[in-house]
């Protein structure tokens, strides 16, 4: 299961058949397994990962992290206002962090006003919300071990004689 799963991981274009041979078992088997990730919450979804800088839509977006202090809810601690934080459309990622601050989110807007207006009419204005800090995405050079940026380098080793 675990192999399988990695192979996805890497690349979920893989096919039954691909992975079958890869792993030495049934198509059957696969299809099997599969399912079972689906069904469990293991795989979640399937998705493209897209370079923002060649993509049009995407390259005009601005992205921008926002640390979050918060004053935990009696009996939920910071799961009550996480819910609210992660059902804004804006929000594509969020966290809960360790350290001087409590909750990370990750952004998105189409100008910085968006994000400035998100930032100060629906963040800092949720209960419990005690501080901001906003600090706008310039460029990404590598997310979810994924490289944005063209690596030309010569990785060739020198030889000396």
């Amino acid at each position: 299961m675990e192999e399988i799963l990695e192979l996805l991981k890497a690349n979920a274009r893989l096919s039954v058949e691909d992975i079958a041979a890869m792993t030495n078992r049934t198509t059957d088997e696969v299809r099997e397994i599969i399912r079972a990730l689906e069904n469990d919450g293991i795989i979640l979804k399937y998705a493209a990962i897209v370079n923002p800088e060649k993509d049009g839509k995407a390259k005009g977006a601005v992205h921008a992290e926002i640390e979050i202090q918060v004053t935990p809810e009696r009996e939920r601690g910071f799961d009550a206002i996480a819910d609210r934080i992660y059902r804004f459309p804006q929000v594509k990622s969020l966290y809960l962090m360790s350290g001087g601050y409590d909750l990370k989110v990750i952004i998105e807007g189409e100008t910085l006003q968006d994000v400035a207006f998100f930032v100060s009419g629906k963040l800092a204005t949720i209960d419990g919300v005690r501080s901001t800090k906003t600090h706008f995405i310039l460029k990404t050079y590598k997310e979810n071990n994924i490289l944005y940026v063209a690596d030309d380098r010569d990785r060739r080793e020198g030889v000396t004689a």
